[in-house]
């Protein structure tokens, strides 16, 4: 069932700006509260930048959970996970949409832009109808990632 109360972010570089207008609309259509933390693009836009800012809107829970798009995906997901608090998984899949909540607990996704927006909206819609982190092993890993994160973690 989906929590119509979710907030969320969403950005996008130069490249994504028509993706991101579609998931967008598709969004409020379903009564999804956005955010959008790209309102002006332009073709020198950093990636980095708009990535930190929507990290920093889920991070200060003003957003629950996050979309980036850019050319690929990879360089959002990279930026995103530099973010204390921020686990960003790039999503090619439905699978890849719940395993990355079930699993790794992930609150931000990225996509590249795309022409094929219905497949991105069921990658949308897998993960956040998706459980988040159902399994005690997956919990444990993520502790983790949070330790190490947080200086309390170098078992290695």
């Amino acid at each position: 069932m989906k929590n119509k109360s979710l907030v969320i972010a969403i950005a996008s570089d130069h490249r994504g700006v028509e993706s991101k207008k579609a998931i967008i609309k598709y969004l409020e259509n379903m009564n999804y509260q956005i955010i959008d933390c790209s309102k002006e693009n332009t073709p020198t836009d950093d990636y980095p930048d708009i990535a930190f800012k929507l990290c920093n809107k889920i991070v200060n829970k003003k957003a629950d959970i996050g979309i980036l798009v850019c050319r690929t995906g990879i360089g959002m997901s990279i930026a995103a996970n530099k973010v204390k608090g921020i686990r960003c998984a790039k999503i090619n899949s439905v699978e890849d949409a719940i395993l990355s909540r079930n699993d790794n607990g992930a609150n931000v996704m990225t996509f590249n832009y795309t022409d094929d927006i219905e497949k991105t909206k069921k990658y949308i819609d897998a993960f956040i109808n998706a459980e988040v982190i159902n399994d005690e092993r997956h919990k444990r890993r993520v502790e983790k990632i949070l330790k190490y994160e947080n200086g309390e973690y170098n078992e290695l």
